[in-house]
């Protein structure tokens, strides 16, 4: 490897996560689902840090998904170990404590809609294409079918899944995979204005609230209702939450401090 596959650095509180193997769509490789883990261990624990973007390097792919010119097929157990090390990737950026976008800067197919549904918020070009092409060569989209579920209706995910057609970033946004789109030259402008919105919130209101919904997510509707008002209870006895409620009602700018 003469470079890294996968780039981290912090700027104006956000943590960027950059795919960096352009060269080949931005495919993931074993040494970047570590670097992935790597970065955002960084991102957890940077108090600096206030939301995490995730995104590709250059501007035609986002990610193409697993590089399949690696060991695919040639060594059983190392190939069980990376699926489960990707799997095990997508449940940490599902479970992130800190908001994560997904910056969806050209084409995003397989895997990487793992990535791109493992996020919080998902901004995308509208000359982007979306797409799960796994059942071309004879595989199907297994770890990332838990996400799609999760976002896209059970008929419309069978659909893409089974036909492994590309889709536009108009049918991504209309099936719910995607936030926003935005042209090619707003995508860059609106991007940033989204991401230093998020740096304003309260960074342990975002904590509580997202830790909350990530309980919830299994429960029956009643016991869901009565957990998230004793979460609110947690919340409204945080400094942020005074705060905010001071600021509100003095007609200000809250100033948050993540307490």
């Amino acid at each position: 490897m003469t470079q890294k596959d996968l780039l981290y650095h912090r700027e104006d509180g956000v943590g960027f996560i950059t795919i960096n193997r352009e060269n080949r769509g931005n495919a993931i490789s074993p040494d970047a689902i570590q670097l992935f883990f790597e970065a955002l261990d960084k991102a957890r624990k940077d108090v600096a840090v206030k939301v995490v973007c995730i995104t590709g390097a250059g501007d035609r792919v986002f990610c193409s998904g697993a590089d399949l010119s690696g060991s695919m097929g040639s060594d059983a157990d190392k190939e069980k170990q990376i699926f489960k090390q990707y799997a095990d990737l997508l449940i940490r950026i599902y479970r992130f404590e800190k908001p994560t976008l997904a910056r969806i800067n050209g084409h995003c197919l397989a895997g990487g809609t793992g990535f791109m549904l493992a996020c919080d918020i998902v901004l995308a070009r509208d000359d982007a294409t979306f797409g799960t092409p796994e059942v071309n060569v004879g595989l199907f989209p297994m770890m990332i079918g838990a996400l799609i579920f999760r976002n896209v209706l059970r008929k419309k995910a069978m659909e893409m899944m089974m036909l492994g057609e590309r889709l536009s970033a108009a049918d991504a946004l209309e099936m719910g995979m995607v936030t926003r789109i935005f042209p090619k030259n707003e995508f860059e402008e609106k991007t940033q204005a989204i991401l230093k919105a998020l740096t304003m919130k309260s960074p342990i209101g975002m904590k509580l609230g997202k830790l909350a919904f990530n309980r919830v997510d299994s429960l029956p509707f009643d016991e869901a209702v009565h957990f998230l008002s004793e979460q609110l209870s947690i919340v409204t006895k945080t400094d942020d939450a005074k705060e905010g409620i001071s600021a509100f009602l003095e007609k200000r700018p809250p100033l948050f401090t993540g307490k």
